[in-house]
């Protein structure tokens, strides 16, 4: 992976863990929020009960008479709420009165009627005259069967003379909570997607004012009937090739620059050979020292043009932000065209270049671009081959997609480069001459796999195969 998209992933990881970390801070602090308010209501539930239990107090008595009828009604009345996202449709209040002593008079559940509650924390101190509650698993080791309890004092004249308590579970807010959980995450991510789209249609905007939706319209126009898989395709083609620009506008300077020193440097060596054959020649020399010299200068020429050459196919590649004519073709065809182009290079070095064939498949796509492709995959492959060797150049093809592998028996990839042979001016040193090529092969053959929705590949022969390398070109099947 190049410096530049390892500094774009890196701001682009720094935005999602500063979003997620927003996102995880809000979402935690519902619950609690939730809480708060839950336990503001039983407060206030609680002295209103105990106001009214207080009514009923005879000679510092209390009397619970009221209480039970009041509370069969409401068990019993049937509702349909919906609040906002949640539906309600029974109470899950709790209320149970204790007498001065914590003894249980009254429970609304009537389940703890007559047990001694002096040592739970509601009913303890709010006896003592402060503020009592209390959070309680009814199931041990279970978070999901909290209740909450809030207890009010009953007073008679100063004395306390007993308490009520209104409890509540916990789930039945942590419907609410968790709702509020799931439209807070989902804003966040809608906006944050939202965010990031816009932040693509502006800088394509920019960068690009009518390019992409141009493109489109006219390959919309060029097809002669409506194929949505093609119309998909070419979509995610533009957008991708838009993100490209984009990046390489973000980072223009530094891309210019790179390429600048990069040409510089491939160009320095056969200049200085050129030069210095030059001089040699304007001194009297003999005819074999003239012809070797004249031979350098023809030869260092050709390596200066093939770099220029291959440099402006590489860019004009990279500028293209789709193909206008995409044509079906078979691969017998295409792969027997390359392989006959290749094979004048391979007599010249004494390597064979074989085709093995595959299933009868057809692909869309720019031909000239694809022979080309599959032109500097066999070239590469002859480059590194022994001499009296054997490429190889076969395709197998599923449902969606056809590969076609180019494989030769060289000395293979070193470890180190596996992840530098797709950048632009990098080479490794040819096996039979030790020297480098332009190092714009294997680049061009990848942007030509982005403009047809494809990809490339290197890959090591499997054990037992021999040493050397594979090279998986893969496109998508015609959908014709």
């Amino acid at each position: 992976m190049s410096r530049r998209n390892r500094v774009f992933f890196v701001v682009l990881l720094v935005y999602v863990l500063a979003v997620s970390f927003l996102l995880y801070r809000f979402v935690a602090e519902i619950d609690p929020r939730y809480r708060e308010s839950a336990e503001d209501s039983l407060v206030e539930t609680a002295h209103v009960l105990a106001a009214l239990a207080q009514q009923d107090l005879q000679d510092g008595r209390i009397d619970v008479a009221r209480l039970r009828p009041v509370f069969r009604e409401v068990y019993s009345r049937k509702f349909d709420a919906q609040i906002y996202g949640v539906r309600k449709t029974r109470v899950d209040l709790r209320v149970y009165v204790t007498d001065a002593k914590g003894w249980v008079l009254y429970d609304s559940a009537g389940r703890d009627e007559g047990q001694n509650f002096s040592l739970w924390r509601d009913v303890a101190l709010t006896l003592q005259g402060r503020y009592g509650a209390r959070t309680t698993l009814a199931v041990p080791d279970r978070k999901d069967t909290a209740e909450m309890y809030v207890g009010a004092p009953i007073w008679s004249g100063e004395m306390i003379a007993g308490v009520v308590t209104v409890g509540r579970p916990v789930e039945s807010f942590g419907r609410y909570r968790d709702y509020s959980r799931q439209k807070m995450i989902a804003i966040g991510v809608t906006s944050a997607v939202a965010f990031a789209l816009l932040m693509l249609l502006v800088s394509v905007w920019l960068v690009t004012p009518e390019g992409m939706f141009t493109e489109f319209v006219r390959f919309a126009r060029a097809e002669p009937r409506l194929r949505p898989a093609r119309l998909w395709r070419r979509t995610r083609t533009l957008i991708r090739t838009s993100y490209g620009e984009v990046r390489a506008a973000i980072a223009g300077r530094e891309y210019v620059a790179e390429y600048v020193q990069a040409l510089t440097h491939e160009l320095k060596s056969p200049l200085s050979a050129i030069r210095g054959a030059a001089e040699l020649l304007q001194e009297p020399l003999p005819e074999a020292e003239r012809v070797r010299f004249a031979g350098n200068v023809a030869r260092e020429s050709r390596r200066i043009q093939t770099l220029i050459e291959r440099l402006l196919g590489l860019a004009d590649v990279e500028r293209r932000r789709g193909l206008e004519h995409l044509a079906p073709m078979p691969v017998a065809g295409l792969v027997e065209e390359a392989a006959q182009a290749a094979q004048a290079e391979g007599r010249r070095v004494d390597v064979r270049v074989e085709n093995a064939g595959g299933p009868d498949v057809r692909i869309d796509g720019d031909r000239l671009l694809l022979i080309s492709a599959l032109v500097n995959l066999l070239d590469n492959a002859i480059d590194f081959s022994p001499r009296d060797g054997v490429v190889e150049v076969s395709w197998t093809a599923d449902s969606r997609d056809v590969r076609i592998v180019v494989g030769d028996h060289g000395p293979g990839i070193p470890d180190y480069a596996r992840t530098r042979v797709f950048e632009r001016f990098y080479s490794l040193a040819r096996p039979a001459t030790g020297k480098k090529g332009t190092g714009l092969g294997l680049p061009f053959v990848r942007e030509v796999a982005g403009l047809h929705d494809g990809s490339v590949r290197l890959t090591a022969r499997a054990e037992g195969e021999g040493s050397g390398t594979l090279a998986i070109f893969t496109l998508p099947l015609s959908q014709e």
